[in-house]
């Protein structure tokens, strides 16, 4: 099965900065509001429609839903999804969508949306198309891998996303202190730049505990587990200030090991980057 592509020159919503790129010709368009959305993407050879609605009476906003029903004929409390292209729909769907990141402006339109979907046509059981949405959105989420042996992580793998999880990136000290929360879990990054220096992007950093000449600051705990020493290294990748100076978009990988240990934590940090 094919599966379009399609991208266009995107800016940031709500005045964060962000990342541009232009891909195919294509038209791509976002309608009706947080309580029924429809997103359409069509170029010369193909076009695909899909419908997100919340429960009748509620609006859309970061969450799982499941036991989605056809979007226009749910029923009761039951959320909707319709995705159909090149004349081809289903007359009953069974399915559930994912919401990352939603937005809308004063009049009620549309104007960040970061989904995912899973649709079956006509039963529960047949084979599922899968998709993804992103319109005007930037990444939000973080992941981590943890080495048998790492008291941090405990040896588990964990993905968080705005479907699940909040996040924020506030000023600490010298540096930014990044918050994660959902699925059960807590986690805090606490991120100074080296002693006279401010972050770059596309720079790996040695990291230990506290920052200090040439030295990034790097101190990964949650779950109340914690380091008393840290070595690694983190990796900035995006990085976009605010007119104040502030850090407003940031995205890294890290690589933490505790106590001086050889077990490591690695994780990978995006915040609107």
């Amino acid at each position: 099965m094919r599966r379009p592509v399609c991208s266009r020159w995107s800016v940031s919503a709500s005045g964060r900065p962000g990342w541009h790129r232009r891909g195919p010709r294509c038209t791509v368009s976002v309608g009706g509001d947080a309580g029924y959305v429809r997103f359409r993407v069509s170029t010369a050879d193909e076009w695909w429609d899909v419908d997100l609605a919340a429960p009748s009476g509620e609006q859309l906003r970061p969450g799982v839903y499941r036991n989605a029903e056809r979007a226009a004929f749910r029923t009761g409390r039951s959320p909707g999804l319709d995705v159909s292209g090149d004349g081809r729909g289903c007359n009953e769907v069974y399915g559930q969508f994912s919401v990352n990141q939603i937005e809308t402006d004063t009049s009620g339109a549309i104007t960040v949306l970061d989904a995912t979907y899973t649709q079956h046509c006509e039963s529960a059981d047949a084979p599922a198309l899968k998709g993804v949405i992103k319109y005007h959105a930037y990444r939000l989420s973080y992941a981590y891998t943890s080495d048998s042996g790492d008291y941090i992580g405990q040896g588990a793998t964990q993905t968080h996303q705005g479907a699940t999880s909040t996040f924020s990136l506030t000023s600490y000290g010298d540096g930014d202190q990044y918050n994660v929360s959902g699925k059960r879990e807590y986690w805090t990054a606490l991120l100074p730049p080296p002693d006279g220096e401010q972050f770059e992007a596309g720079h790996t950093y040695q990291a230990e505990h506290s920052h200090g000449a040439s030295v990034a600051g790097l101190d990964v705990f949650g779950n109340g587990r914690g380091c008393n020493t840290v070595t690694g290294e983190l990796t900035v990748t995006r990085l976009a200030r605010g007119d104040d100076g502030a850090i407003k978009a940031f995205a890294a990988t890290f690589v933490q090991h505790c106590e001086g240990g050889g077990p490591a934590l690695r994780g990978t940090i995006h915040y609107y980057a």
